[in-house]
């Protein structure tokens, strides 16, 4: 995980001060890039504790379509990544409870996205069968992105990682995904973990070798109420990349993964900073 410590304080020492919409305030920096080989181990931050278990919950909730954040608390009561973003998503509608209802995100996008003639489109499932069927396509794309669905009475969140795209060589499997904005501190070790592990994951129901993720960043920023936990995290000594193991009962489909599934062993890492996320 150097090259996402390099970045750290690439935009600690370059970031022009600007505002945002939270009204915080970030450093900021745009057009960052950066590739995990997982031959390397599995990107998971070592100079903080990465919350495992509530990014594998989130992840297994935007693979199963949701758009509730009640089957988000189903996988992990405690998961509260997204409890922030669901009470500002209540506030903006004034009201004090929608039955869990986020709105189309992220899930939502990736298997149920509206056509043009109203017909869903299961786009996760379909990079899949690409990946399969026709694995030298430049088309194995998944958009969370749909322009007519990102008004902020309509959804709690805009997607931060709008797109994805797999690429098939040498039968090894690589995810670049595109991140509009990235909330280096907070957000970024929880988006570089999680498309790890769906790549491993992709890579086990189709047969191939996880190789690379791929990030590309867009608007790469520190908030200023983060920048003394970063100069914390940025003092400390990374320890190796442990490795993630995916127990094997058989699965065949993206549906068929649980979290007691998911492994990662030998994470030797330095204690918890803790840090308000900006909503």
């Amino acid at each position: 995980m150097q090259t996402y410590l390099d970045q750290l304080q690439y935009v600690l020492d370059n970031g022009t001060t600007k505002g945002d919409r939270t009204g915080v305030g970030t450093l900021s920096t745009f057009g960052l890039h950066a590739r995990y080989n997982m031959a390397d181990g599995f990107p998971a931050v070592t100079t903080k504790r990465l919350v495992w278990k509530s990014m594998l919950s989130e992840l297994l909730w935007f693979v199963s379509g949701s758009d509730n954040i009640n089957d988000l608390k189903a996988l992990l009561k405690s998961n509260r990544l997204w409890d922030g973003n669901y009470k500002d998503y209540l506030d903006r509608l004034e009201l004090e409870e929608n039955d869990g209802n986020m709105g189309r995100i992220y899930g939502v996008q990736w298997r149920k996205w509206q056509g043009a003639n109203g017909k869903g489109v299961d786009q996760l499932q379909d990079a899949i069968d690409l990946i399969k069927h026709n694995p030298e396509s430049r088309r194995i794309l998944v958009n969370a992105w749909n322009a007519a669905e990102i008004d902020l009475d309509t959804v709690a969140l805009p997607p931060c990682h709008t797109f994805f795209q797999f690429h098939v060589a040498d039968n090894k499997l690589s995810l670049q995904m595109y991140q509009r904005s990235c909330d280096m501190f907070l957000g970024v070790p929880l988006n570089v973990a999680s498309y790890s592990v769906l790549l491993h994951m992709v890579a086990k129901i189709t047969g191939l070798i996880p190789h690379e993720f791929i990030h590309a960043l867009g608007d790469s920023h520190i908030y200023l109420n983060h920048v003394d936990a970063v100069k914390e995290q940025l003092s400390r000594e990374p320890y190796p990349l442990p490795q993630l193991h995916i127990k094997d009962r058989g699965q065949t489909a993206i549906d068929d993964f649980e979290m007691d599934d998911f492994e990662l062993t030998n994470y030797q890492h330095h204690p918890t900073i803790k840090a308000v996320m900006a909503v």
